[in-house]
């Protein structure tokens, strides 16, 4: 069991926000010589008036255009899809009314910002996606599926030589990575797409490489919830755990402990019921060899926003690449993140 944060810590917290209040300021002494004060202030107000006159000018400048083009967001009839088509929606790309899903809806369509989307079940993907691709030559497809799924629709895409943002986690992802490089394609394939989070996976990453072995020896805990529907480990925390093994912690996917039962989330875990159908709250904690030391690491997300924006800028990023010619054409959301490609 991981522990959780003691009183004496909240206080310890609570005691450095007390800070002093600042002493008061004494009043600035008044300046002597008014002519010189009267040509300073002339001047003050004509550089202020240059200044708001360069202003005025740069305000007038065309914003630069936004990125337009047309997502596929398979499959849409998810939580997380859903997530994304809106994010798209609203970041003004053009969403292609059509998706698949193994999910019955009725009429075989489905609403969504008031677009209507037809649904198609998965094994029509390789007879209707070819069409798609003529009608919308420079498209881009969004995938939120299953993990099963993950190697089977990374293989059509490259055979349809279709680029893709891979959201969805799971699968084999040495063949997920084989296949996309073998196609020569372009992809941005990540565990993760919530922003901030994946600077976080960043600063673990360097961390791995710079200080291997710093932690050998410690025992290292994990915990990571995630609503009842998520099946596998969450790939951010094979993600973080992989960091902690270059650093020389000991420890095997199967220690993790997954949380899925909704009691447990709300007791133990601390997730407000509000959320318990979408949040990913994960603790990794390190203890050293004799006990004496602990370090924790935490990070909590409630909803889906956080990735679907991620989704919608790794989109953007993938765009601009393929429009440049980029000599590059795999990528993970930490190029997204180095690219400042984030809105």
């Amino acid at each position: 069991m991981l522990s959780a944060t003691s009183a004496g810590h909240r206080a310890a917290v609570t005691s450095l926000r007390q800070r002093d209040p600042l002493p008061h300021r004494q009043p600035l002494c008044a300046p002597i010589g008014m002519a010189a004060t009267r040509r300073r202030m002339a001047t003050a107000r004509l550089s202020v008036a240059n200044a708001l006159s360069s202003q005025t000018v740069e305000a007038t400048l065309p914003a630069p255009p936004k990125l337009s083009f047309p997502i596929l967001v398979n499959s849409c009839t998810g939580k997380m899809g859903k997530a994304v088509v809106e994010a798209a929606v609203s970041a003004g790309l053009q969403l292609v009314p059509v998706s698949f899903s193994a999910m019955e809806v009725p009429d075989g369509k489905l609403e969504i910002c008031d677009r209507e989307i037809h649904i198609h079940d998965p094994s029509e993907s390789e007879k209707v996606l070819p069409s798609i691709v003529k009608e919308y030559p420079d498209l881009i497809v969004i995938d939120y599926t299953v993990p099963g799924a993950v190697n089977a629709n990374a293989e059509l895409y490259c055979k349809l030589g279709l680029p893709f943002v891979m959201g969805t986690t799971g699968g084999n992802r040495q063949q997920l990575h084989k296949t996309v490089q073998d196609a020569n394609i372009y992809a941005v394939i990540s565990p993760q797409m919530g922003k901030q989070v994946v600077a976080f996976l960043a600063a673990m990453e360097i961390m791995a490489e710079q200080f291997p072995g710093a932690f050998s020896g410690y025992k290292l805990e994990v915990m990571e919830s995630h609503q009842a529907t998520k099946l596998d480990i969450s790939g951010t925390a094979k993600a973080v755990i992989s960091c902690f093994q270059k650093l020389g912690v000991s420890f095997d996917l199967n220690e993790v402990k997954q949380v899925r039962d909704p009691e447990e989330q709300v007791t133990l875990v601390g997730v407000p019921e509000e959320h318990l159908a979408g949040h990913a709250f994960h603790m990794y904690h390190l203890t050293s060899p004799d006990g004496t030391v602990s370090f924790e690491f935490q990070h909590n997300v409630c909803g889906r926003s956080i990735y679907a924006e991620g989704t919608v800028d790794a989109a953007m990023f993938l765009y601009s690449k393929i429009q440049s010619g980029a000599s590059k054409k795999l990528y993970d959301m930490i190029d997204v993140l180095r690219e400042g490609s984030m809105r």
